[in-house]
Protein backbone atom coordinates (compact mmCIF):
# COMPACT_ATOMS: atom_id res chain seq x y z
CA UNK A 1 0.00 0.00 0.00
CA UNK A 2 2.67 2.28 0.73
CA UNK A 3 4.74 1.87 -2.16
CA UNK A 4 1.79 2.11 -4.13
CA UNK A 5 1.05 5.57 -2.82
CA UNK A 6 4.51 6.89 -2.94
CA UNK A 7 4.39 6.21 -6.59
CA UNK A 8 0.97 7.79 -7.04
CA UNK A 9 1.86 11.14 -5.11
CA UNK A 10 4.14 12.38 -7.88
CA UNK A 11 2.18 11.50 -10.27
CA UNK A 12 -0.58 13.48 -8.63
CA UNK A 13 1.88 16.37 -7.75
CA UNK A 14 2.91 16.73 -11.43
CA UNK A 15 -0.33 16.47 -12.89
CA UNK A 16 -1.09 19.08 -9.93
CA UNK A 17 1.40 21.46 -11.76
CA UNK A 18 0.42 20.67 -15.15
CA UNK A 19 -2.86 22.09 -14.40
CA UNK A 20 -1.85 25.18 -12.66
CA UNK A 21 0.76 25.92 -15.79
CA UNK A 22 -1.76 26.95 -17.97
CA UNK A 23 -3.47 29.81 -15.72
CA UNK A 24 -0.36 31.11 -15.27
CA UNK A 25 0.60 31.78 -18.36
CA UNK A 26 -2.95 33.01 -19.08
CA UNK A 27 -2.53 35.43 -16.91
CA UNK A 28 0.70 36.57 -17.82
CA UNK A 29 0.06 36.99 -21.01
CA UNK A 30 -3.27 38.97 -19.97
CA UNK A 31 -1.08 41.09 -17.96
CA UNK A 32 1.54 42.04 -21.20
CA UNK A 33 -1.57 42.35 -23.52
CA UNK A 34 -2.96 45.20 -21.07
CA UNK A 35 0.35 46.74 -20.69
CA UNK A 36 1.07 46.59 -24.36
CA UNK A 37 -2.52 48.51 -25.08
CA UNK A 38 -1.93 50.99 -22.19
CA UNK A 39 1.51 51.84 -23.66
CA UNK A 40 0.15 52.17 -27.11
CA UNK A 41 -2.96 54.25 -26.05
CA UNK A 42 -0.13 56.04 -24.53
CA UNK A 43 2.40 56.35 -26.74
CA UNK A 44 1.15 59.66 -29.26
CA UNK A 45 0.59 61.47 -25.45
CA UNK A 46 4.00 61.10 -24.55
CA UNK A 47 5.53 61.75 -28.01
CA UNK A 48 3.05 65.17 -28.73
CA UNK A 49 3.74 65.85 -24.99
CA UNK A 50 8.18 65.64 -25.44
CA UNK A 51 7.37 67.69 -28.66
CA UNK A 52 5.45 70.09 -27.25
CA UNK A 53 6.10 70.75 -23.69
CA UNK A 54 9.57 69.29 -22.62
CA UNK A 55 11.68 70.05 -25.65
CA UNK A 56 10.59 73.62 -25.56
CA UNK A 57 11.30 74.31 -22.12
CA UNK A 58 14.33 72.14 -22.65
CA UNK A 59 15.41 74.57 -25.27
CA UNK A 60 14.74 77.40 -23.40
CA UNK A 61 16.65 76.85 -20.34
CA UNK A 62 19.55 76.09 -22.91
CA UNK A 63 18.92 78.71 -24.93
CA UNK A 64 18.93 81.39 -21.36
CA UNK A 65 22.49 80.34 -20.43
CA UNK A 66 23.90 81.49 -23.60
CA UNK A 67 24.31 85.27 -24.93
CA UNK A 68 25.74 86.76 -28.11
CA UNK A 69 28.84 88.90 -28.08
CA UNK A 70 30.55 90.98 -30.39
CA UNK A 71 34.08 89.79 -31.16
CA UNK A 72 37.03 91.49 -31.68
CA UNK A 73 36.08 94.73 -32.83
CA UNK A 74 32.80 93.75 -34.06
CA UNK A 75 33.83 92.50 -38.10
CA UNK A 76 33.80 89.43 -37.53
CA UNK A 77 29.66 89.44 -36.37
CA UNK A 78 28.34 88.59 -33.28
CA UNK A 79 29.27 85.43 -31.37
CA UNK A 80 27.62 82.92 -28.95
CA UNK A 81 28.77 82.45 -25.62
CA UNK A 82 28.19 80.64 -22.50
CA UNK A 83 26.86 83.26 -19.91
CA UNK A 84 25.55 81.14 -17.09
CA UNK A 85 22.86 83.15 -14.92
CA UNK A 86 23.71 86.51 -16.58
CA UNK A 87 20.63 86.80 -18.59
CA UNK A 88 18.99 85.83 -15.71
CA UNK A 89 20.09 88.19 -13.49
CA UNK A 90 19.83 90.54 -16.53
CA UNK A 91 16.15 90.02 -16.72
CA UNK A 92 15.49 90.70 -13.10
CA UNK A 93 17.56 93.56 -12.84
CA UNK A 94 15.42 95.58 -15.07
CA UNK A 95 13.11 97.73 -13.80
CA UNK A 96 10.38 97.17 -16.86
CA UNK A 97 10.80 93.76 -16.11
CA UNK A 98 10.05 94.01 -12.59
CA UNK A 99 7.07 96.77 -13.34
CA UNK A 100 5.59 94.07 -15.47
CA UNK A 101 4.73 92.07 -12.53
CA UNK A 102 3.12 94.67 -10.52
CA UNK A 103 1.01 95.32 -13.42
CA UNK A 104 -0.06 91.66 -13.47
CA UNK A 105 -0.55 92.06 -9.36
CA UNK A 106 -3.24 95.12 -10.31
CA UNK A 107 -4.75 93.13 -13.08
CA UNK A 108 -5.02 90.04 -10.48
CA UNK A 109 -6.74 92.32 -8.04
CA UNK A 110 -9.42 93.60 -10.12
CA UNK A 111 -9.93 90.58 -12.38
CA UNK A 112 -9.72 87.30 -9.96
CA UNK A 113 -12.70 88.84 -7.57
CA UNK A 114 -14.96 89.83 -10.72
CA UNK A 115 -14.40 86.73 -12.80
CA UNK A 116 -15.00 84.46 -10.26
CA UNK A 117 -17.11 86.12 -8.01
CA UNK A 118 -19.58 86.97 -11.75
CA UNK A 119 -18.86 83.25 -13.04
CA UNK A 120 -20.17 81.76 -9.67
CA UNK A 121 -23.25 83.98 -9.52
CA UNK A 122 -24.76 83.73 -13.12
CA UNK A 123 -24.04 79.80 -12.43
CA UNK A 124 -26.41 80.04 -9.28
CA UNK A 125 -28.77 81.94 -11.04
CA UNK A 126 -28.95 79.52 -14.03
CA UNK A 127 -29.27 76.96 -11.54
CA UNK A 128 -32.31 78.16 -9.52
CA UNK A 129 -35.93 77.00 -10.35
CA UNK A 130 -36.92 80.42 -11.61
CA UNK A 131 -34.70 80.41 -14.22
CA UNK A 132 -35.93 80.23 -17.49
CA UNK A 133 -34.31 79.67 -21.10
CA UNK A 134 -31.47 78.26 -19.17
CA UNK A 135 -29.76 77.16 -22.89
CA UNK A 136 -30.34 80.41 -24.23
CA UNK A 137 -28.50 82.08 -21.75
CA UNK A 138 -25.56 79.30 -21.57
CA UNK A 139 -25.12 79.87 -25.25
CA UNK A 140 -25.33 83.36 -25.02
CA UNK A 141 -22.67 83.63 -22.07
CA UNK A 142 -20.49 81.22 -23.79
CA UNK A 143 -20.37 82.52 -27.43
CA UNK A 144 -17.91 85.41 -27.16
CA UNK A 145 -15.04 82.63 -25.46
CA UNK A 146 -15.58 81.42 -29.56
CA UNK A 147 -14.36 84.38 -30.46
CA UNK A 148 -10.26 84.70 -30.61
CA UNK A 149 -8.29 86.71 -28.30
CA UNK A 150 -6.77 89.12 -31.23
CA UNK A 151 -10.41 89.54 -32.88
CA UNK A 152 -12.15 89.81 -29.28
CA UNK A 153 -9.35 92.75 -29.02
CA UNK A 154 -10.04 94.49 -32.37
CA UNK A 155 -13.58 94.49 -31.43
CA UNK A 156 -13.10 96.57 -27.97
CA UNK A 157 -11.04 98.53 -29.49
CA UNK A 158 -13.22 99.94 -31.97
CA UNK A 159 -15.85 100.11 -29.56
CA UNK A 160 -12.96 102.28 -27.02
CA UNK A 161 -11.93 104.65 -29.69
CA UNK A 162 -13.21 108.50 -29.92
CA UNK A 163 -15.65 109.59 -32.42
CA UNK A 164 -15.71 105.51 -33.99
CA UNK A 165 -17.16 103.80 -31.02
CA UNK A 166 -21.32 104.11 -30.36
CA UNK A 167 -20.74 103.33 -27.00
CA UNK A 168 -18.52 106.08 -26.06
CA UNK A 169 -21.26 108.51 -28.16
CA UNK A 170 -23.39 107.73 -25.85
CA UNK A 171 -21.71 107.83 -22.63
CA UNK A 172 -20.50 111.70 -23.82
CA UNK A 173 -24.20 111.94 -24.36
CA UNK A 174 -24.82 110.67 -21.19
CA UNK A 175 -22.49 113.57 -19.37
CA UNK A 176 -20.06 110.53 -18.67
CA UNK A 177 -16.62 111.13 -19.76
CA UNK A 178 -13.84 108.26 -19.50
CA UNK A 179 -10.85 107.85 -21.74
CA UNK A 180 -10.39 103.95 -22.15
CA UNK A 181 -6.74 104.21 -23.38
CA UNK A 182 -5.68 106.72 -21.03
CA UNK A 183 -3.13 105.21 -17.93
CA UNK A 184 -6.07 104.85 -15.74
CA UNK A 185 -8.47 104.13 -17.80
CA UNK A 186 -5.98 100.99 -19.90
CA UNK A 187 -6.57 98.23 -16.98
CA UNK A 188 -9.97 98.61 -16.76
CA UNK A 189 -9.87 98.73 -20.23
CA UNK A 190 -8.46 95.05 -20.61
CA UNK A 191 -10.09 93.30 -18.13
CA UNK A 192 -13.09 94.07 -19.34
CA UNK A 193 -11.57 92.27 -22.93
CA UNK A 194 -10.80 89.43 -20.84
CA UNK A 195 -14.21 89.30 -18.34
CA UNK A 196 -16.14 89.15 -21.78
CA UNK A 197 -14.10 86.60 -23.33
CA UNK A 198 -13.92 84.38 -20.77
CA UNK A 199 -16.89 84.68 -18.16
CA UNK A 200 -18.86 82.39 -20.25
CA UNK A 201 -16.53 79.89 -19.98
CA UNK A 202 -16.14 79.59 -16.41
CA UNK A 203 -20.26 79.86 -16.02
CA UNK A 204 -20.41 77.00 -17.96
CA UNK A 205 -18.27 74.77 -15.94
CA UNK A 206 -19.55 75.81 -12.45
CA UNK A 207 -23.15 75.05 -13.81
CA UNK A 208 -21.72 71.82 -14.94
CA UNK A 209 -20.80 71.35 -11.61
CA UNK A 210 -23.82 72.65 -9.13
CA UNK A 211 -26.10 70.13 -12.03
CA UNK A 212 -24.00 67.53 -10.32
CA UNK A 213 -25.13 68.19 -6.85
CA UNK A 214 -27.41 65.42 -5.14
CA UNK A 215 -30.90 67.09 -5.74
CA UNK A 216 -31.83 65.27 -2.39
CA UNK A 217 -29.51 67.70 -0.34
CA UNK A 218 -30.96 70.50 -1.70
CA UNK A 219 -34.89 69.10 -1.06
CA UNK A 220 -33.19 68.37 2.77
CA UNK A 221 -32.18 72.21 3.54
CA UNK A 222 -35.33 73.06 1.80
CA UNK A 223 -37.20 71.21 4.25
CA UNK A 224 -34.97 72.09 7.22
CA UNK A 225 -36.44 75.75 6.41
CA UNK A 226 -33.17 77.30 4.51
CA UNK A 227 -33.68 79.69 1.98
CA UNK A 228 -32.27 80.17 -1.45
CA UNK A 229 -29.09 82.04 -0.33
CA UNK A 230 -28.43 79.64 2.67
CA UNK A 231 -28.78 76.70 0.11
CA UNK A 232 -26.36 78.65 -2.21
CA UNK A 233 -23.74 79.41 0.15
CA UNK A 234 -23.66 76.91 2.87
CA UNK A 235 -24.74 73.88 0.63
CA UNK A 236 -24.11 74.27 -3.35
CA UNK A 237 -20.91 76.07 -3.12
CA UNK A 238 -19.00 73.50 -0.69
CA UNK A 239 -19.93 71.00 -2.77
CA UNK A 240 -18.55 72.34 -6.17
CA UNK A 241 -14.97 73.29 -3.81
CA UNK A 242 -13.17 71.36 -6.24
CA UNK A 243 -14.27 72.99 -9.57
CA UNK A 244 -13.76 76.51 -7.86
CA UNK A 245 -10.39 75.81 -7.05
CA UNK A 246 -9.47 74.57 -10.47
CA UNK A 247 -10.81 77.72 -12.26
CA UNK A 248 -9.56 79.71 -9.57
CA UNK A 249 -5.76 78.21 -10.63
CA UNK A 250 -6.36 78.31 -14.05
CA UNK A 251 -7.65 81.88 -14.26
CA UNK A 252 -4.44 82.78 -11.95
CA UNK A 253 -2.36 80.88 -14.75
CA UNK A 254 -4.05 82.61 -17.43
CA UNK A 255 -3.89 86.16 -16.35
CA UNK A 256 0.14 85.43 -15.71
CA UNK A 257 0.25 85.10 -19.61
CA UNK A 258 -1.21 88.14 -20.74
CA UNK A 259 0.04 89.42 -23.51
CA UNK A 260 -2.52 89.28 -26.68
CA UNK A 261 -5.04 92.06 -25.55
CA UNK A 262 -2.46 94.67 -23.97
CA UNK A 263 -0.29 93.52 -26.85
CA UNK A 264 -3.16 94.85 -29.62
CA UNK A 265 -3.80 98.14 -27.59
CA UNK A 266 -0.10 99.37 -27.89
CA UNK A 267 -0.83 99.22 -31.39
CA UNK A 268 -1.51 102.62 -33.08
CA UNK A 269 -4.46 103.19 -30.26
CA UNK A 270 -2.88 105.93 -28.52
CA UNK A 271 -2.60 104.25 -25.28
CA UNK A 272 -0.66 103.51 -22.03
CA UNK A 273 0.64 100.40 -22.79
CA UNK A 274 4.32 100.12 -23.53
CA UNK A 275 6.23 97.12 -25.43
CA UNK A 276 7.59 95.87 -21.82
CA UNK A 277 4.14 96.50 -19.90
CA UNK A 278 3.84 92.73 -19.12
CA UNK A 279 6.68 90.43 -18.23
CA UNK A 280 5.12 88.39 -21.60
CA UNK A 281 5.35 91.35 -23.61
CA UNK A 282 8.75 92.52 -22.13
CA UNK A 283 10.03 88.77 -23.25
CA UNK A 284 8.27 89.61 -26.61
CA UNK A 285 10.06 92.43 -26.84
CA UNK A 286 13.85 91.15 -25.85
CA UNK A 287 12.81 88.62 -28.85
CA UNK A 288 11.53 89.97 -31.60
CA UNK A 289 12.40 93.76 -31.38
CA UNK A 290 15.65 93.42 -29.32
CA UNK A 291 17.25 90.22 -31.13
CA UNK A 292 18.29 89.25 -27.80
CA UNK A 293 17.11 85.43 -27.59
CA UNK A 294 18.63 84.64 -24.41
CA UNK A 295 17.11 87.55 -22.20
CA UNK A 296 14.16 86.54 -24.01
CA UNK A 297 14.34 82.71 -22.73
CA UNK A 298 15.78 84.25 -19.52
CA UNK A 299 12.28 85.99 -18.75
CA UNK A 300 10.19 83.41 -20.07
CA UNK A 301 11.89 80.52 -18.04
CA UNK A 302 11.31 83.26 -14.76
CA UNK A 303 7.14 83.22 -15.56
CA UNK A 304 6.96 79.74 -15.91
CA UNK A 305 8.62 79.67 -12.03
CA UNK A 306 6.14 82.34 -10.62
CA UNK A 307 3.55 80.72 -13.16
CA UNK A 308 4.32 77.25 -10.73
CA UNK A 309 5.09 78.78 -7.59
CA UNK A 310 1.86 80.43 -7.62
CA UNK A 311 0.05 77.21 -8.82
CA UNK A 312 1.50 75.70 -5.14
CA UNK A 313 0.00 78.25 -3.22
CA UNK A 314 -3.10 78.02 -4.43
CA UNK A 315 -3.35 74.46 -4.42
CA UNK A 316 -1.61 73.99 -0.84
CA UNK A 317 -3.50 76.82 0.47
CA UNK A 318 -7.00 75.20 -0.95
CA UNK A 319 -6.46 72.08 0.67
CA UNK A 320 -5.55 73.02 3.72
CA UNK A 321 -8.72 74.78 4.18
CA UNK A 322 -10.54 71.64 2.89
CA UNK A 323 -8.30 70.19 5.74
CA UNK A 324 -9.15 72.44 8.21
CA UNK A 325 -13.02 71.79 7.93
CA UNK A 326 -14.60 69.40 10.01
Amino acid sequence: MSGNDGGRAPKALSALGRGRTPRRSTALSSRTRTRLAACTLLTPFFVLFTVAMIAPVGYALWLSLFTEKQSGLGFDGPRTVFDGLGNYADALGDQAFRDGFWVLLGYCALYLPLMIGGAIVLALLLDTALARARRFFQLALFLPHAIPGLIAALIWIYLYTPQLSPVVAAMEAGGVGFDFFSSEGTLPSIVNIALWQWLGYNVVIFYAALQAVDRSLLEAATVDGAGNWRIAFSVKLPLIRSSLVMVLLFTVIGSLQLFTEPLILSRGSGSAVTSTWTPNMYAYSAAFERNDYGLAAAASVLIALVAAVLSFVVTRFTNRRKEARP
